[in-house]
């Protein structure tokens, strides 16, 4: 497909799909959605979404978590 094509049926300029290409990081997300929706690939991006897994976001999550917290011994005198 040409970009001329692609970057009208995606919704967004010539000059933003070029951006892209190069790999401007300042491109809105959107913009790459709306392309891999015209491209039919959208189911990539999904995948590179889904938290189930991302071993390494689990992996970080896990270390956030509170690690074991013993209880105060209370005294039987009061």
């Amino acid at each position: 497909m040409a970009s001329a094509s692609l970057a009208e049926r995606s919704g967004i300029s010539e000059a933003t799909l070029k951006r892209l290409e190069g790999g401007d990081g300042a491109v809105a997300f959107g913009s790459l959605a709306r392309i891999l929706y015209v491209l039919g690939e959208l189911g990539r991006l999904e995948r590179l979404l889904d938290t189930a897994t991302d071993e390494l976001g689990i992996q970080l999550a896990d270390e956030q978590l509170p690690k074991r917290v013993r209880a105060r011994k209370t005294s039987g005198a009061m």
